[in-house]
């Protein structure tokens, strides 16, 4: 049996505001699209992953979302397995759909994530991200990540509505700031970046330029956090087609080289050696039989700037303390040494929450055919997606590290 795993086709929709459209109809474009890409129909899928938040929270379809989503687009009989692992749930879905094929139990899994958070109210979808943490223990869990740095000045504190998930990066990013001298400049740096890179991304929720300064003029959000530095709330979904490697298919296939999931543990707020995505990052490293040193192009789960700072660091690119200068110099720009979020990442592709990790997925791969036009990497053959999910104490909940390589 060989249990090496292909990805072989990719879909996804635009991200943004799609008010005419229900989730299902979003999940059935991108399996579909997926599926055409990968040269087959819904007859040839032995399995589908299907994740989702927002069906279950907004629309109140609790426990079979994945059938009511994907049936009337032609996925009957086949087995649909529900998941859901807050902003990790896509790459959950195509870990499984990995394990799956690997196991010997079809030659082909689909996984596929979708969201639909633009609402008409938008405190509903906000709400979604409430329980993406531990809700017994809210007010604690916020009162300890606040405590890691200084308190904040009453001039830099934000009035009004707040998203608690922007006040929990906002947290880390001055406990960061504190520890390391990292500064709001680096992450205008880091946001300027991926907006430039959205504009050659058609499938992105923004494709409006900002220069770094325009990023800090812009409205506070949870200091140091502006507008331009945080995901907006996007509706979308994204398909990626799994198969073993002796699976028919041409040399548009993508081989996954290391795929890894995990949960946190408990550890001393100053030890980032053993932070969830770093300890992901080395293990799919191992699995893969690269380092840091072998990756040409990254996707990064950067729901705000401070993110992509911290997970750069987690993936091995620049030691530990240091993402900030690396991004501000232009390594992880198109044209730097390692781009990162050639798509424009979660600040401006938009972030769907489930469909997220699976829409990194379709970056890389496109990436990695040599197909992504003006935002390429020239000759990419190692790619590396991180997709977290959640807050658990002081770091995300789930962690997902998938490695992808093609030879040229």
């Amino acid at each position: 049996m060989n249990r090496e795993a292909l990805v072989l086709g990719v879909g996804a929709t635009p991200f943004g505001r799609h008010l005419d459209r229900t989730a299902g109809d979003l999940a059935g474009l991108a399996a579909h699209e997926a599926l055409r890409d990968a040269g087959l129909s819904p007859a040839d899928v032995g399995a589908v992953f299907h994740a989702t938040v927002s069906q279950k929270a907004i629309d109140g379809q609790h426990m079979i979302p994945g059938q009511v989503a994907l049936r009337p687009h032609g996925f009957a009989g086949v087995p649909v397995v529900n998941v859901e692992n807050a902003c990790a749930g896509g790459a959950t879905a195509l870990w499984l759909a990995i394990a799956h094929v690997r196991a010997g139990l079809s030659d082909v899994a689909l996984a596929v994530g979708v969201d639909k958070l633009v609402c008409a109210d938008p405190a509903q979808g906000l709400a979604v991200f409430d329980g993406a943490m531990d809700v017994a223990n809210r007010e604690p869990t916020l009162a300890a990540l606040a405590a890691l740095s200084g308190p904040l000045p009453p001039e830099l504190a934000v009035d009004g509505d707040r998203s608690v998930f922007m006040e929990i990066y906002a947290s880390l990013a001055r406990a960061h700031m504190q520890r390391f001298a990292t500064t709001e400049a680096h992450l205008a740096a880091v946001a300027a970046k991926n907006h430039a890179h959205s504009v050659h991304n058609p499938r992105a929720h923004f494709r409006r330029p900002f220069t770094a300064e325009e990023v800090l003029a812009a409205r506070r959000v949870a200091w140091p956090l502006t507008v331009p530095m945080c995901s907006p709330v996007s509706d979308g979904a994204a398909a990626v087609v799994v198969t073993r490697a002796d699976f028919p298919h041409d040399d548009s296939a993508v081989a996954v080289l290391g795929s890894v999931l995990l949960s946190g543990t408990d550890r001393a707020p100053d030890d980032a050696e053993q932070h969830i995505g770093r300890c992901a990052a080395l293990a799919a490293y191992e699995k893969a039989g690269l380092g840091p040193r072998d990756v040409d192009v990254a996707e990064v789960h950067d729901a705000t700037a401070f993110g992509e700072i911290q997970q750069v660091e987690n993936l091995g690119f620049c030691p530990i303390g240091d993402g900030g200068p690396w991004s501000a110099s232009g390594a992880s720009a198109l044209g730097g040494t390692l781009p990162v979020n050639p798509s424009g990442g979660l600040e401006s592709r938009g972030h769907p929450v489930s469909a997220t990790g699976l829409a990194q997925i379709f970056e890389l791969v496109t990436q990695l055919r040599g197909r992504a036009g003006g935002r390429q990497v020239p000759g990419a053959r190692i790619a590396v997606a991180e997709n977290g999910g959640g807050l658990y104490g002081i770091e995300e909940a789930v962690a997902a590290v998938t490695i992808l390589g093609r030879s040229r």
